[in-house]
């Protein structure tokens, strides 16, 4: 099935609680762009975000860090494209270093983990073939 990764960096303006604790909701809109060009790439068309199944939070997001989300198209029916997604924490910020200071984890951390649904109308899909010849 077809796969894709983003990677960003968490800014100052992700932080939403104390300590530069960003929001678990940004993890959710990083699926949310995965999914648009897993849909692009399958049918030619960005789709709509149907729900969630399935999330589970699993360690923290600061300033800072720098995250890869990856995902995946696991069923395809007529209309609705379920996907699996990870979010991975890649990069840290190392301030007790100094203020630009960064390292690259040996080992990624699992920072989210969902499955959903999305959704491309019949009218709107352009099969795979069609979209590589333009």
């Amino acid at each position: 099935m077809e796969k894709t990764m983003i990677r960003v960096r968490m800014s100052t303006n992700d932080a939403h609680y104390g300590g530069n604790l960003v929001d678990g909701a940004k993890m959710l809109q990083l699926f949310g762009d995965v999914a648009t060009e897993l849909l692009i790439r399958h049918d030619g068309d960005e789709g709509l975000f149907a729900g969630y199944e399935e999330v589970e939070f699993t360690a923290p997001v600061y300033a800072g860090d720098y995250i890869e989300a990856v995902g995946e198209i696991i069923k395809v029916g007529n209309t609705s494209r379920k996907m699996k997604f990870e979010a991975r924490k890649v990069i840290v910020p190392r301030p007790d270093i100094n203020e630009s200071a960064c390292d690259v984890l040996e080992e990624p951390i699992v920072v989210c983990r969902a499955v959903g649904t999305c959704v491309v109308p019949k009218d709107k899909q352009r099969r795979q073939e069609q979209c590589k010849n333009l």
